[in-house]
């Protein structure tokens, strides 16, 4: 497995572009999955349906089945957020793991970078940053630099970026 980040700011078109490149693996034959950072609390659970009551109840793990998809519910209480490592290890092996947020993390990225969001780029400050999907250019970079709208491109500069999976989780290691 190897492994991508999509970093950038909210509103810059992170899972715009993701919802475009898996298509485009998928066209080339790649198997990928994704990992996806929620800054507040989510639920996939319907309140009153069996599997939210089994939560509300106090089950730790909710594991949901049927003929067409299952998913596995963690409550964490009281525990610590989860890191990236950990829920890498729990992913099926794919080709390519497609992550979105964790910008702050150590593993490679794309910055998702739009102008009229208003926001800073992240790349002058973040080294792991391999590339920039932009609608505007970055002269001074000092890495590559992709019109936001050439999802093959953009495809082509993550498969070539992606780092292995072990190497992501000895980096990780190594910043603990």
């Amino acid at each position: 497995m190897r492994v991508i980040g999509l970093a950038g700011w909210s509103g810059a078109g992170k899972t715009t572009l993701l919802t475009k490149l898996i298509p485009e693996f998928n066209r080339r034959g790649v198997g990928v999955s994704t990992i996806k950072h929620a800054h507040h609390g989510f639920d996939l659970d319907t309140p009153g349906k069996d599997s939210w009551a089994h939560r509300q109840a106090g089950a730790s793990e909710v594991l949901i089945s049927s003929a067409k998809r299952w998913a596995l519910l963690r409550e964490l209480r009281d525990e610590p957020e989860a890191v990236l490592p950990e829920l890498l290890a729990r992913l099926s092996p794919v080709d390519l793991v497609l992550v979105e947020g964790f910008k702050r993390d150590p593993h490679a990225k794309l910055e998702v970078y739009r102008a009229a969001n208003g926001k800073p780029p992240l790349h002058p400050d973040d080294p792991s940053i391999v590339a920039i999907a932009s609608d505007t250019t970055f002269p001074e970079a000092g890495r590559p630099v992709i019109g936001l709208d050439d999802v093959a491109a953009i495809a082509d500069c993550l498969f070539a970026k992606a780092q292995p999976l072990e190497a992501v989780l000895a980096r990780a290691k190594e910043d603990l």
